[in-house]
């Protein structure tokens, strides 16, 4: 565990238990949705690459133009 984390628990840990158990459930779902966020993507993988090689190769024919921000 990094000092931060550390740190963090310690002063979670002055909190009323109420405010312990809800930031204890938050950091727990952040961790589940991480989770799933890092499996769709390994999931994805394949699909992206796919994607990246069509969009260079419409970008060597000429297909694609800047990106104007003003255009947006």
């Amino acid at each position: 565990m990094t000092r931060l984390l550390e740190r963090a628990f310690k002063e979670a840990s002055k909190l009323p238990e109420v405010e312990q158990n809800a930031l204890a459930k938050w950091v727990m779902e952040e961790l589940e949705a991480e989770g799933k966020w890092a499996k769709a993507f390994a999931a994805s993988e394949d699909i992206l690459d796919k994607l990246a090689g069509e969009a260079l190769a419409e970008h060597k024919q000429g297909k694609s133009k800047p990106l104007n921000i003003n255009d947006l």
